[in-house]
């Protein structure tokens, strides 16, 4: 932009204002790419979208005060001056570009600049602007137009490219994690089943442990019998009340030996 173009002092200042919005854009968007959470970029957006319709007023009265002045300068003054206002349209539409971008990447779609739906700032005098270009001049502003068109279709492409490995990344960490919860799922059934198994196991166990303790009771209930009533046999063995044990052969001091004497007397 040329800043020796001769301007009213009004013009001056809405031109100050302008720039000072423009170096306050440029910061901003500096700034959103150090901005990793995605509610703060939003944010941050929104504050760089408020700027952007002040910088769209100034422009616009830029343009009335420049029209009002048409014939106090001359048509030099004037073309400088027209140029100057296209350069400053270029540099907001490319910061419009700049946001579209941005609110692609976030998914963003509850910010909007202007309530007509365009976001490109537009003239009217467009037409006479081309009129007095040269051809060349009109090659090149075709040409730098479509390195801007073709620089937002590829940023546009590499967004659509990194949304869609987003989602196919979460597609397959959501399958991932639906067969995950499937084997989850029969492991709990597996376990369920070896805890009923087990507890029943636990409770013929416990049946056939209880069974073995009154036999093992019994037994020993039977053989504290024998050796009680053994015992008393051999302490006191002349009583009659206590029969004889069979196998259990009498003290040897009850035995008779048979004489040769008796054996005379027959």
């Amino acid at each position: 932009m040329a800043s020796d173009v001769p301007m009213s002092p009004e013009l001056e200042q809405v031109d100050g204002e302008i720039q000072d919005i423009f170096r306050a854009l440029q910061n901003g968007f500096q700034k959103m790419d150090k901005i990793k959470d995605s509610n703060r970029q939003s944010k941050q957006l929104e504050d760089l979208t408020g700027k952007m319709r002040e910088c769209k007023r100034l422009i616009k009265e830029f343009d009335r005060i420049l029209k009002e002045d048409e014939k106090k300068n001359s048509a030099d003054v004037n073309k400088q001056l027209n140029d100057k206002k296209q350069l400053m349209i270029k540099e907001l539409n490319s910061y419009v570009t700049l946001r579209k971008t941005y609110q692609s990447s976030l998914g963003n779609k509850r910010i909007e600049l202007f309530d007509t739906g365009n976001d490109q700032v537009t003239e009217d005098n467009t037409v006479q602007m081309a009129s007095e270009m040269s051809n060349q001049q009109l090659m090149d502003a075709g040409r730098k137009q479509m390195d801007q068109t073709d620089q937002v279709i590829e940023r546009s492409k590499k967004v659509v490219a990194q949304t869609v490995e987003v989602g196919s990344q979460t597609a397959a960490a959501l399958s991932q994690q639906t067969e995950q919860m499937k084997r989850i799922g029969n492991e709990l059934d597996s376990v369920h089943f070896s805890l009923k198994k087990a507890s029943q196991m636990v409770k013929e166990i416990g049946r056939q442990v209880a069974t073995d303790k009154c036999i093992m009771a019994f037994l020993f209930l039977i053989v504290c019998g024998v050796i009680a009533i053994i015992v008393v046999k051999i302490v006191n063995p002349h009583n009659k009340n206590i029969r004889d044990i069979p196998g259990l052969a009498p003290p040897a001091q009850n035995r008779k030996l048979l004489s040769i004497e008796s054996f005379g007397s027959l």
